[in-house]
């Protein structure tokens, strides 16, 4: 098998990046493999959000670089990101209130015919739409009250679910998650737990910011943190290394 069969899905070298003297990124190295969940973690202002959006195309790296499957990749955009295979779920999930799930899965994305006409003459298909995203709901065994409603009137975990899913139907390798289970019950962090882990087995990899540690623990098959901008741990999540990992965090000795 050759040496890129064997490369992580996602590998960052280097990365640096800097907002006028304040240093976001400092020379941070960081691999994610397909079929794994990888936990970013720290403190607020460790560099996590910025690694992130540097990933998925918001910023670019001042240095440093990034390797999709062992092939060197220049990351544009965010439209340029997802091209490559890399769908993000940031903490606002980016979902339109008054649209129903189907069309928020393809939103940007619309299927439409005839292909010879211009754009704006096309007519969409609804209904291709509409049972595609339901078959990924369903591979994914997520369950929605109803499918021809606006998403604006589900609940929070249902809304992650949305978000999550409309990733997982679009990202061929990297799946990037920043705090899906922030503001959530109990339940509804359970239920968002299970579909992180049906990612990881449908051969994502997967990458997850959280501050909370109990989540971490029961889906991350390994933790990197950081401090100021700076790699400082890299952990496999136990009940024998979670103080490791706390003290990481917070600096302590």
């Amino acid at each position: 098998m050759s040496a890129v069969a064997h490369a992580p899905a996602l590998s960052i070298r280097g990365a640096a990046k800097r907002f006028g003297s304040v240093t976001a990124l400092d020379g941070v190295d960081l691999d994610v493999c397909s079929g794994e969940v990888l936990a970013l973690l720290g403190d607020n202002g460790a560099g996590k959000s910025t690694l992130i959006k540097c990933i998925s195309g918001a910023y670019r790296l001042d240095s440093g670089t990034i390797e999709m499957n062992g092939e060197m990749v220049a990351i544009h955009s965010p439209a340029h990101a997802r091209a490559l295979g890399i769908e993000t779920v940031y903490q606002d999930l980016a979902l339109f209130d008054n649209l129903k799930p189907s069309e928020n899965f393809f939103a940007g994305r619309e299927l439409a015919s005839p292909a010879w006409l211009p754009k704006s003459l096309r007519i969409l298909r609804r209904r291709t739409m509409r049972s595609a995203t339901a078959e990924v709901l369903n591979r994914l065994q997520v369950s929605l009250p109803d499918l021809d409603s606006v998403v604006g009137l589900m609940s929070g975990g249902q809304r992650q679910a949305v978000a999550v899913s409309r990733a997982a139907a679009f990202a061929s390798k990297v799946v990037i998650l920043d705090e899906p289970t922030a503001a959530l019950g109990i339940r509804e962090s359970r239920h968002v737990l299970e579909l992180v882990r049906r990612l990881r087995d449908e051969g994502r990899a997967v990458l997850v910011i959280s501050h909370a540690m109990d989540h971490v623990m029961q889906v991350a098959d390994r933790v990197v943190v950081l401090r100021r901008g700076r790699k400082v741990g890299e952990l496999i999540p136990s009940e024998e290394t979670h103080k490791q990992i706390e003290s990481l965090i917070v600096g302590g000795d």
